[in-house]
């Protein structure tokens, strides 16, 4: 089996999304591009065009205009920021840029860490709201996301500055020829910031450098070459627990991020068969300056993959694929690696109006063995609009390096797994005049790796790991449901609402938590946005964001209060090449935290200038 599995993906590949002229096109469902009504899946796009109408180089605004998602953050811009997606933990939510895997995997939880992003570089974001581990293996378990970054026809460059002393600074070129497609674009941000910690006064500054360019070529007309890479570089300043109370305060402590990755591959397009390969690398380092706990820690990841899809007969396709991926950490003393082979397959019926889908896969991972999983969607156009969507899908997640081999390892970790459920109706896409879209959905999960303290109790493995361990105890339900409307009013005046419910609970027998909320699941979000365009060149915008009460850990003891943040916005085109542009965050001035004992930013003002051509 590996041996076959290593055959397979030494050709290699990773999805490249295309471009729809009339109906929107996706890549999460199967890894192959795709009208995103042929799936049953719950999946979101957000555009250019929406990013810049936000604005700003902090993604997390234009993430909380999608439903079923949350973000914790601990202290200011630059600092560690996590996705969950329906109540499920960042390390479940499998993170792509240009098709390449982003997640960490020197992490306790293999997370992508999203303040290496930024907004200036982004083309599009793509979110799967779901398992679909079928299709993207370990760490799908809640949801994918798929970022693409910048492609220009021309050049357009910008900057801002506002609140905190940010300066941000974002520029991009790129040529859209006949054979040739070529992009590179780079954001520079730098801030005073705020403190990390709520109760100091001193202020965490941030600088980060990003760059990113991807390219197509064609050698015919079936046959393309593409390649893409990205890299992001910073330091944030921290803050930690100095002598002499050791509590979390004030502390000059700073963290250094270096992350990068690219991939190389091949794209083949018939009329009947598609196949896309490539070889891709991940890599980040981390180096803290604690005093009393220094760090350098690195994680690299390097896999071979192909997608491919072939047309049958009677509206029926099958997508295909397999993989092979070698990782390592290093986080002395500790040090690591593992390696995973896989395939898959999906049979999928696209007839006029109904659609289903059916697949397996099957993992072969070095340290726990093989694993199966299977996922299964449909839908239903029940008139002119409207569609009925249904799924299962059987996620899991392979246990991390750092939970397998740090000197906290279990190796005989089980992979977590889940079963999820979901059902809903929609009408028309988002960005069309009329969008309504409602869902319910359930996931209940089981081997859950949580952290067993030898400082509270003993284990017989408390004799080699006399701080603790990893292990597999947990059982978790996540239910909820979520609905979004857009609204195009009149021509000029367009309006969008996302409300989210996620219901979390731990179920594991004998568990002292068992009943308990996951902390920092918020059972009610709200997100609502106004936006004005008028033929002027003048357009103005504001958005609410409301957050529920939520604990912050899954003891329950500590309970974040509800939130409710205002921005508004405004940007005036001078002319095809010339927009001013300016807002202000949180006006109000909210007092809030995102994690318990972390600082946040208060009012803010913001202005700035594009130029494009």
């Amino acid at each position: 089996m590996r041996k076959y599995l290593f055959l397979i993906g030494s050709s290699l590949a990773v999805a490249q999304p295309a471009m729809a002229e009339d109906r929107e096109i996706v890549v999460t469902a199967t890894g192959l591009p795709q009208p995103i009504d042929q799936t049953g899946q719950a999946i979101t796009v957000i555009t250019r065009e929406e990013i810049e109408q936000v604005q700003g180089t902090d993604v997390t605004r234009v993430l909380e205009r999608l439903p079923g998602t949350t973000y914790t953050r601990n202290g200011p811009l630059g600092s560690l920021t996590l996705l969950g997606v329906r109540g499920a933990p960042a390390g479940q939510t499998l993170v792509l840029i240009d098709g390449v895997r982003a997640n960490d995997p020197a992490s306790a939880n293999a997370e992508f860490d999203l303040s290496q992003l930024s907004a200036g570089t982004i083309e599009s974001i793509e979110l799967l709201r779901g398992p679909n581990s079928v299709v993207w293996g370990s760490q799908a378990m809640g949801g994918v996301m798929n970022i693409v970054t910048r492609i220009e026809d021309g050049y357009s460059a910008g900057i801002e500055y506002g609140g905190e002393e940010r300066v941000t600074a974002t520029a991009a070129a790129g040529i859209k020829g006949e054979r040739l497609e070529a992009a590179l674009s780079g954001s520079f941000v730098d801030a005073e910031g705020h403190s990390a910690a709520a109760s100091g006064t001193e202020k965490d500054g941030y600088r980060q450098y990003t760059i990113a360019g991807r390219a197509k070529y064609s050698l015919s007309e079936t046959l393309s070459l593409t390649a893409n890479a990205r890299y992001a570089e910073g330091k944030v300043g921290l803050d930690g627990y100095p002598p002499p109370y050791y509590t979390f305060a004030d502390a000059a402590v700073t963290e250094e991020l270096r992350a990068w990755s690219g991939r190389v591959g091949a794209l083949y397009e018939s009329g009947a068969l598609t196949l896309n390969a490539g070889f891709a690398i991940s890599d980040t380092e981390r180096d803290g300056d604690d005093p009393s706990y220094p760090y350098s820690i690195d994680g690299r990841s390097e896999r071979a993959e192909l997608f491919g899809r072939i047309a049958l007969p009677g509206q029926f396709a099958l997508d295909f694929g397999g993989d092979y991926e070698w990782s390592r950490f290093t986080n002395a003393p500790d040090a690591g690696k593992v390696h995973n082979g896989s395939v898959h397959a999906l049979l999928g019926y696209y007839g006029d109006r109904l659609v289903l889908t059916a697949g397996l896969r099957y993992d072969d991972h070095s340290d726990f063995g093989g694993e199966w999983t299977f996922g299964a969607n449909g839908s239903y156009e029940l008139a002119p609009g409207w569609r009925l969507r249904a799924a299962y899908g059987e996620g899991f997640k392979a246990p991390t390096l750092y939970q397998l081999l740090s000197q906290y390892g279990n190796p005989d970790l089980l992979p977590e797994r889940s079963k999820g459920y979901e059902l809903g109706v929609s009408y028309g896409e988002r960005g069309e005049p009329i969008y309504l879209s409602l869902t319910a959905y359930r996931r209940d999960s089981e081997n859950l790796i949580d952290f067993y303290s030898c400082w509270s109790g003993t284990a017989p493995l408390c004799a080699t790991r006399p701080y603790g361990f990893y292990y597999n105890v947990g059982k978790g339900r996540a239910q909820g449901v979520e609905a979004e409307v857009g609204l195009q009013v009149t021509p000029e005046l367009t309006t969008r609402f996302v409300y989210s419910y996620t219901d979390t609970e731990n179920r594991t027998p004998g568990d002292n938590n068992r009943g308990h909320e996951f902390g920092r699941r918020p059972p009610h979000m709200v997100t609502a946005s106004l936006d004005w365009t008028g033929a002027s060149g003048l357009s103005l915008g504001a958005d609410v964001r409301v957050v529920g009460a939520r604990y912050d850990t899954i003891a329950n003891t500590v309970k974040l209060d509800s939130y409710a943040l205002g921005d508004v916005r405004a940007s005036y085109r001078i002319n095809d090449m010339i927009e001013l542009f300016g807002r202000i965050e949180n006006v109000w001035d909210q007092k809030y935290q995102i994690a318990a004992g972390y600082g946040t930013q208060g009012r803010a003002a913001y202005i700035g200038v594009r130029l494009r051509k």
